[in-house]
């Protein structure tokens, strides 16, 4: 199925932020995962192809890349799932890999199987679709993030089918990748993923599959929510194998480490953040932790704010920030999603973003959510 070729013709509003070291990060790697953009002017509906407005998608992309961040395209963060069907993440993972080969951009694919229906898969059926998204993420050639399956997850009887099934995809992979252990908080067709509602044995799962293919695997990116499981994950991944972190709630502390070592980072929370994410690891770069932690710390508030219960909607938050702080023209998402998060919680994302000084424009934003509050009928309150 091909992706619709929408396009809005108003460009992003221009930018302003301070300017961002030119060198590439060193003492971590980093992405971001990155939020699409939608065509507020396609005649769509919730259910129907997604319609992207391609050039502020890009652009931002590009504003991620300026801050010395990679960039984790096709992701939850980009609503897979959730609004974004396979055509148009197949498009979008082209073009921008497009785009990242022409700045030297840093670049993570999201392959799932997500253009299967909800129900009714087998592992063959399965199996066939993440080698289909394997070949567009690798074709395109960007390093590729095997995303947890639905599918998977509904169709398999135990942590034998998910060993089998990884095991067939890395040893035809042409490059290492990344796994991704996601919480059923971030989506709930994903409990009991690697075969098990026992994280200590889903995680026996997943290390033995790491073990299984030395060399295949570029390093795991775990978003659970819970620190001290993935800091006794990562002290056993082997050495070549990095340690993401997916923990949008414990984000500073992870990344800093301690003296056995410390998580790269895979955060939907970036997205919004760069600025400031860029900032704080290039004082890890110099040794400078405590420096690290004064600049990432005073996020976690917004953070906790944007993935609070139900987890799942917090690109309705992170994408109302990317249109406060104008890097696009309006509030509008794919799927309709922007409905998702109540007034009061959105009030309050201006509100925390505001005071971090994270708005290039803050009149700008300001004046942006007092149009919004007026659309809700609630701009006197």
């Amino acid at each position: 199925m091909n992706a619709p070729a929408h396009s809005s013709p108003s460009a992003p509003d221009p930018v302003s932020p301070s300017a961002p070291a030119p060198t590439p990060l060193r003492s971590r790697t980093v992405f971001a995962a990155a939020h699409v953009v939608a065509d507020p002017h396609a005649d769509t509906t919730p259910d129907g192809p997604a319609a992207v407005d391609w050039d502020a998608t890009l652009a931002f992309r590009h504003h991620l890349w300026s801050h010395g961040l990679g960039v984790a395209e096709a992701m939850d963060t980009a609503q897979r799932g959730a609004g974004l069907d396979w055509g148009a993440a197949a498009e979008l993972i082209r073009r921008s890999a497009a785009e990242a080969r022409a700045v030297g951009g840093l670049l993570a694919c999201g392959a799932g199987t997500d253009q299967l229906p909800a129900h009714g898969a087998s592992l063959a059926d399965v199996r066939n679709a993440y080698e289909e998204q394997l070949g567009t993420v690798e074709a395109a050639g960007a390093r590729p993030v095997l995303m947890a399956s639905r599918q998977l997850a509904a169709a398999a009887t135990g942590p034998e089918d998910y060993r089998e099934l990884y095991g067939h995809l890395l040893r035809q992979t042409a490059r290492p990748v990344i796994l991704h252990w996601l919480g059923e908080m971030f989506d709930p067709a994903l409990a009991g993923y690697w075969g098990s509602a026992e994280p200590d044995t889903a995680t026996e799962t997943l290390l033995a599959l790491v073990a299984d293919h030395p060399g295949k695997v570029d390093g795991v990116k775990i978003s659970l929510l819970d620190p001290g499981r993935e800091v006794r994950l990562r002290r056993r991944l082997p050495r070549t194998v990095r340690c993401y972190t997916g923990d949008d709630f414990h984000y500073p502390e992870l990344i800093a480490g301690d003296g056995h070592g410390f998580s790269h980072a895979l955060l939907g929370v970036f997205d919004p953040l760069a600025p400031l994410a860029a900032a704080a690891v290039r004082r890890l770069d110099t040794g400078d932790t405590t420096g690290f932690r004064a600049v990432l710390d005073p996020t976690v508030a917004l953070a906790r704010h944007l993935f609070a219960a139900p987890t799942r909607h917090y690109k309705t938050g992170v994408v109302l920030l990317a249109w406060l702080a104008g890097h696009q023209s309006h509030f509008t998402m794919v799927g309709g999603l922007q409905s998702a998060r109540s007034l009061p919680h959105l009030r309050r994302v201006h509100e925390l973003a505001d005071a971090l000084g994270l708005f290039p424009d803050p009149e700008r934003a300001a004046r942006r959510m007092r149009a919004l509050l007026t659309v809700y009928g609630a701009d006197d309150t």
